[in-house]
């Protein structure tokens, strides 16, 4: 295997060839009118960071835009409750950079945004996200690098938002943590879920 792997980004090249024209004009350094729009529609992005213990994704949504727009070059995002591990922020924190991918249901396009972000806790900034009042912890601030659409190709080929639930044979959260600690109680996380996270959605 190790004599068959690529470590020379020219061989790499000489492999794919040439990109395509839109795939290197699409590229813009700041928020235009149209990817805006696509984004401020997007209730849904996964996240992803780097720090000193490796890389983090993770998703993040809301029931309207999951991120707000401080400029052009700016986006905010609230961080809801969640487990409290803190991965991704603790990344931003000692690192900064970030990487964002927006998505739509029914779209299989995606918006992609790359830049730095920092951790903020500016009651201006959080008080932008008021929920019932609720207030997230704390706002990533995300300085955009470049933002630009992704091919649809993956949602396609994974028929993301057109197959049919295939969600009912799916081992459930609890079970997978039963599976990692045998004396935890899968069933009874299961069963408790519902509940706890409409108390705790905000």
């Amino acid at each position: 295997m190790a004599d068959h792997v690529i470590r020379d980004v020219a061989v790499l090249e000489a492999l794919y060839g040439t990109p395509g024209k839109a795939s290197l004009i699409k590229v813009a350094p700041h928020l235009t009118p149209l990817y805006r729009k696509w984004i401020m529609a997007s209730r849904l992005c996964i996240v992803s960071t780097v720090g000193p213990e490796g890389t983090d994704g993770s998703p993040r949504g809301d029931d309207g835009p999951v991120v707000q727009e401080l400029d052009q070059t700016t986006l905010l995002l609230p961080d809801w409750r969640g487990n409290n591990r803190i991965d991704t922020l603790s990344n931003i924190v000692t690192d900064g950079r970030i990487s964002l991918m927006f998505m739509i249901p029914g779209s299989n396009n995606v918006i992609r945004v790359n830049g730095t972000a920092a951790v903020s806790v500016a009651p201006d900034l959080i008080d932008r996200f008021e929920q019932k009042g609720r207030h997230p912890r704390s706002v990533v601030v995300i300085t955009i690098a470049e933002v630009y659409s992704q091919c649809a190709r993956a949602l396609m080929r994974a028929r993301v938002w057109t197959s049919d639930d295939e969600s009912d044979d799916l081992p459930t959260v609890g079970a997978l943590l039963a599976e990692q600690e045998e004396a935890f109680d899968g069933a009874e996380y299961d069963a408790a879920w519902a509940d706890r996270a409409a108390k705790t959605m905000w």
